[in-house]
């Protein structure tokens, strides 16, 4: 009877360790490690660790449990089969799909993705490939805050050339009454 409690506690402590690990992150990626040897998934790891991010083995049916009782709700109804590993992260989204991308292409397609979770939604393997080839959140912010620059800057371009047109013609009327008088 001890072992039976000792196991099911194990297995309660297993289903914590998940649920903080899943429900924490800012976003969560599966992938597909089937046949990558071991010391490449240690490089995996080292990769995603100088960015914010952590590689877990995960069975998926634990996965979608903690997702359910958690009301991540398109996670728990997400079916996956096979070898997952689980990658959870705080940072950028983006740079650590790129690592994925990146490593996918130095393990000739053995370590690919699967599907994500990304701010209550799942995506699919080509949405987090996708994901990479964006530009990264500075990068974006930068763009943004030039854009939000370039129209007041524009606005008042036109503003002082209108004036500037309406200047024009009450000069050119003001001299056409001194040449008058």
């Amino acid at each position: 009877m001890s072992t039976e409690k000792s196991r099911r506690s194990e297995k309660i402590q297993m289903f914590d360790d998940i649920a903080r690990l899943i429900v924490g992150a800012q976003f969560v990626y599966f992938v597909t490690y089937k046949g990558l040897r071991s010391k490449d998934l240690a490089a995996f790891r080292n990769l995603l660790a100088k960015n914010d991010a952590q590689c877990h083995i995960l069975k998926n049916r634990l996965v979608r449990k903690v997702a359910e009782l958690n009301g991540m709700t398109a996670l728990a109804h997400t079916k996956m089969t096979g070898d997952t590993a689980v990658i959870i992260g705080g940072g950028d989204a983006g740079q650590i799909a790129k690592t994925i991308e990146e490593f996918m292409k130095t393990t000739k397609g053995i370590l690919a993705p699967k599907a994500g979770y990304y701010e209550g939604a799942m995506l699919s393997d080509k949405e987090v490939i996708a994901i990479a080839a964006l530009p990264s959140k500075d990068v974006l912010r930068a763009q943004l805050l030039g854009l939000l620059n370039t129209v007041p800057t524009g606005l008042v371009r036109v503003l002082n050339a209108k004036v500037a047109s309406i200047v024009n013609v009450v000069n050119a009327y003001k001299n056409k009454l001194e040449e008058k008088a």
